[in-house]
Formats: C-alpha cells, structure tokens, sequence
C-alpha cells in the first residue's frame, strides 16, 4: 500500500482528513478559494521538492504524509517514515543552533525557514533547506505542519564533499550572528596534520573518508557554524557567555577528534594543529578567521602540535613569512645560504665517523634562520629545486675537500626533499655533481624525512636503487614518526635509519620507547642497515643506545651543530668529549646489560 495515495492517512477518514490538508494547503496557496485539492495534491506528490505532513494532534506529531521527492532525498521509503516524529532526521546530531527554531515556530504556530544538517537512511549527511508550514482547521486551530525540504549540499556556500558550510557560508552565517551584549565569539581552526601522507599512502578515497568522518564529528558539536575552509582544513565558531571558557572548549574539539578514524583499507589516529582567537559578535569575522589563522601557523610549527590562543605577534610574525617568501627567491644568490654540520659518533670508541649538514639561512634582518623557518616556503614557492641544487653541490665539494688526505674518511648526509625526487631526475644530478666536485660516492647520503608516501612510489624505489648502485647512501630521518613507516624497509633500498629523538629521550625511564628502539635496531641489523640515534643528550641514553645495539650516535652530549671553521678545528683536534669518555660515570645497571 502506498503512502502517497489520499487513502493511505491513518484513520478511519483517512481520504477525507487528506482532502481538508489540500484545502488547507490550498487556502495558505490562495486568498481564493479556486485552487482544487486534487491540484494541490499533484503539487505535493510530483514537486521536486521533499514533502512531509506532520499531525500535531497526535502524541509525538507522527509524520502522516511523505512525497517521492522526500524518499529520493533521505533514502527512506514512505513506510518508514509515516509514524515517526520529523527529528529522526537529525540522528544524533542534536545540538544545532536552528533545532531551536523550530521547536519556537512549533510551539507558536507559524511558518518557520532554517538550513539544518539532516542525515540519510546511509547515514551520510545533507544540508536540508526546510521551511514549515502550519495549516489550520475551520476555526483557526493548527492541526497539521506541513514541511517543505530541499537538500542544498551543493548549493552555494556549502562545501560538497563534507555538507559543511563553506569559507564563504562561514563568513556570511558569522555576519549574521546576532548574539547579545557581552558575549564572546571563539573562532577556532583546525588542520590536519601530515594528511597529504593519508591521501598518498592509502588512496584519495581514505583521504576525502577521513574529511567527511572529521566533519561527521565535529557537526556534533553546539557550535553556530561548521565549516571547512580549505584541504584539510576546518573552522568553528562558538557564541560564549564566559570567555575564560575558550581554552577548554578547544580541548574538548580535540578531545572528540582522538578516536582513531576507521578508513577504506586503514585505520589511523590523527593529530591536529589548532588556532584560536576570541572577539565580538560585532568583530569583522574576516579578522577573527586571519587572527585564528596565524595562531594555527604557530601550533603547526610546534612540534607537538598544541592549541596556541592568538596572540599579537602572530601577525608579525605572518608578515615575516610573506617577507621570507619573497627575499628567499634570491637567498641563493645572495649567498646567504650556509651550512652547519653535527658530528655523528661511534658510541662504543667515541670516533668521528659521519657529520649531518644542517642547512641556515643567514637573513640580513632576521638573523640566522633554521630549516624549519623557510624549507616549507621553499616548497610553496619553488625556491626548494635550486636550494636542492646548491646545497647538494656545496655538500659534494665539502666532502671532496675535508677527505682528500683523510685515512679515514667521513661521510657527509644531506637532507633532501621527496619533492626533489619527484620533479626532477634525482640520480642524473646526483652524478653529475659528483664528477664535477670530485666527490666519491661513499662520501655522500641523502637523508629524506620520512615522507616517502607518494602518488607513484615505484619511480622513487628505482631512484634509490640507481643512487644504491652508484654508491650513495639513502636514509630515513624522523624514523618511527609516520603513519607507515615499518614498509619502508622491505619497500626501499636503505643503507641507513635514523631514531628519531622523541624516542631516544627519556629512554633510562620508558620501557615503551626503550622496547621500540630495541625492535628498530634489530630490524636494521637484519637488513644489514645502520642505525642511528638522533637527540642523545645525556650519558644515560648514550649508555642505553650502546646497550642495545646501536652504534652510532649524534646529539648534543657529542656536539651541537657547528660552522665551518668550528667543524674543521674538531677533525684537526678531535673531539672534545673523546678524552672525558671512560671517566664519565655510565648507569652501571645498563651498562651491564640489565636493560
């Protein structure tokens, strides 16, 4: 039995209590009495728009009547929706500002507009445009609601892939806040960190799943806009009686964000960067979204990642940004670009045996610039193959000029960029360099972050099986940081691995991170791949390190980063440390194997 025929209302007047909706429907439609029930009735079952009846009579206002459009648009059949109240519709998804409005316009029977988020019978979300409608009896008593839905997903100012407002529905439900005195506006931005390693590594799909569950969560929340603002980027704004409240109220997001995300093929736990800035309902949302903005650039420089509140040096230090980009272009030529190098160290004989070059940027205003400060705007604007370039050629010459009367030689790493390797034939200049810089193979490892997630792995594998043959070394930096890292040693050639410092740190009082240095040691043992230790700072990790296994070291126990000169005095008189070595009192329980 259908429910979209008259006789299909619930009743024993069923055909005659849908001809008075008609009626009523067509009295709303006309101040003349012409429209006939049966046109009214087309209307409603052929409209494009979704129908749906509510009795507010009855206990619970049971949905009586649904459309074809209604069942196209939320995937539900008439028969399960007569019977149950319109807010099924909502799921869980309870707390929304506009929910409010319509309970008013129930209580007061009248019409009603609102633009909610609805969920379908698949449990994906849409945008319901719906406007409410009451209709009334003989003498003016509202018997029926009739709702009138559309879904605007893809409508202007909303974003298609997660349902969520867009930058510009952002901005305009913002501007249309009309909140009252004294309450505080928290605008906070959230990204996602590393998720350009998601869509690489697990397929676009599991990265647009990852968006629309993120913005499947955060819909949730009791916040007057939802919106995604770019990539992997989200906003949210709060209306706050009490503004000292903004800081927990932004743990609490991140707190509904940690659950892993269950993906296509993967399951992953993400981290998120986060900005946040408080104002007025009266504040120029644009500056509020630009305030969080540039405090979300300084929680992404972070290396944990924290919420970090505006500040006003935020916004100078934007500018600087802007500044860098541009008076980058040119660093090159400027020769302000230089090296520092970090001595590697045989942990059991304290002997020199490699050096990390740690490229700085001499900025005429800013001073001395650590990586960290300009490769991202390198990558943005271009400048990184030409910095690529030089550093490598410069690294080459160093390593041709300290070895050329060295019994020992000492091995230079470079950090590369996987970008490199992608936009350019890596292997060609590679070996071009060395012939012209006299260089010998040996001399030289490239050392990537681990990051090697890519759309076309294949051709960065060949790229390093070509650089293995020719006698370069290929290591991975950060090692055990990633979300994948374990398949990179059957994936790729390596000769080297490095423990990334978050793990060498406080290893004398975790088990935990002293179990995954020991497994990553006897992994590269197996695979005949050196390990190194990044961050050792004091004698019990170094203590530890050679306990377990690994042979080579560097940090700050050894020596901090050094210039030129400061690296050339150390190879001429040896290091320092070495003369202090077996005096150092080491942590005879670990030294003694009780690890």
């Amino acid at each position: 039995m259908s429910m979209h025929a008259e006789t299909d209302l619930i009743g024993p007047e069923r055909g005659a209590g849908l001809n008075r909706i008609w009626q009523m429907l067509g009295r709303r439609q006309s101040r003349q009495p012409a429209i006939p029930s049966l046109a009214a009735s087309f209307a409603l079952k052929h409209g494009s728009d979704g129908i749906l009846i509510a009795d507010m009579r009855r206990r619970g206002a049971p949905i009586i009547y649904v459309n074809r459009a209604f069942e196209a648009i939320t995937g539900y059949a008439a028969a399960e929706a007569v019977g149950k109240n319109c807010r099924y519709l909502q799921g869980s998804d309870r707390l929304q500002p506009e929910i409010g409005e319509i309970r008013t316009a129930l209580a007061e029977g009248r019409d009603c507009s609102v633009t909610l988020r609805n969920y379908r019978r698949d449990g994906t979300m849409f945008h319901n445009a719906l406007r409410l409608f009451p209709l009334c009896d003989d003498h003016g008593d509202v018997t029926h609601f009739l709702g009138m839905m559309r879904d605007v997903s893809h409508a202007t100012g909303i974003d298609r892939l997660t349902g969520l407002l867009d930058r510009y529905g952002l901005l305009d439900r913002l501007a249309a806040v009309d909140a009252p005195a004294g309450t505080a506006v928290l605008f906070l931005k959230l990204d996602i960190v590393r998720f350009h390693d998601v869509n690489n590594g697990f397929g676009y799909d599991a990265g647009d799943a990852l968006l629309r569950a993120a913005a499947a969560r955060l819909a949730t929340l009791p916040a007057i806009a939802v919106s995604r603002v770019g990539t992997n980027s989200f906003a949210l704004a709060f209306e706050l009686d009490d503004p000292d409240r903004a800081a927990s109220i932004v743990d609490d997001v991140l707190e509904l964000l940690k659950p892993r995300f269950i993906l296509p093929g993967a399951s992953v736990a993400v981290q998120f960067a986060a900005g946040f800035a408080l104002g007025s309902p009266h504040d120029d949302p644009l500056q509020l979204a630009r305030q969080a903005g540039a405090a979300l650039q300084r929680s992404k420089r972070k290396s944990a990642h924290a919420p970090q509140a505006f500040a006003a040096s935020d916004e100078r230090d934007a500018r600087d940004r802007i500044r860098l980009a541009s008076e980058l272009q040119m660093a090159v030529t400027n020769q302000e670009l230089l090296f520092h190098y970090q001595p590697q160290i045989d942990l059991d004989t304290g002997d020199l045996v490699g050096a990390e070059a740690l490229l700085r940027w001499n900025h005429g205003a800013f001073g001395l610039q650590p990586p960290d400060r300009f490769i991202g705007i390198a990558e943005e604007t271009g400048a990184l193959l030409e910095i690529g370039a030089w550093g490598l050629r410069t690294i080459t010459a160093q390593a041709a000029r300290v070895n050329q009367a060295r019994r020992n030689p000492v091995p230079f790493s470079l950090n590369v960029s996987v970008l490199e390797f992608m936009q350019r034939d890596m292997v060609g200049l590679v070996r071009q360099t060395l012939d012209e810089t006299n260089c010998r193979p040996e001399w030289l490892t490239l050392e990537l972050t681990e990051n090697l997630m890519v759309p076309d792995p294949d051709n960065i594998r060949r790229a390093f099986e070509d650089l293995r043959r020719l006698g370069v070394g290929i290591s991975i930096d950060d090692f055990g940081t990633g979300y994948s890292n374990l398949r990179y040693l059957e994936r790729f050639p390596l000769s080297e691995i490095k423990v990334d410092r978050s793990f060498v740190h406080d290893v004398a009082h975790s088990v935990a991170k002293r179990v995954i240095v020991e497994s990553v040691i006897k992994l590269g043992g197996a695979l005949d791949i050196r390990v190194v230790a990044e961050g050792i700072e004091t004698e019990a990790e170094r203590a530890i390190m050679r306990a377990l296994g690994c042979s080579v070291g560097q940090g700050y126990l050894f020596a901090p980063p050094l210039d030129e000169s400061q690296f050339d005095r150390l190879l001429d008189e040896g290091l320092i440390l070495r003369e202090a070595w077996d005096a150092r009192r080491l942590l005879t329980m670990l030294d003694g194997g009780q690890v």
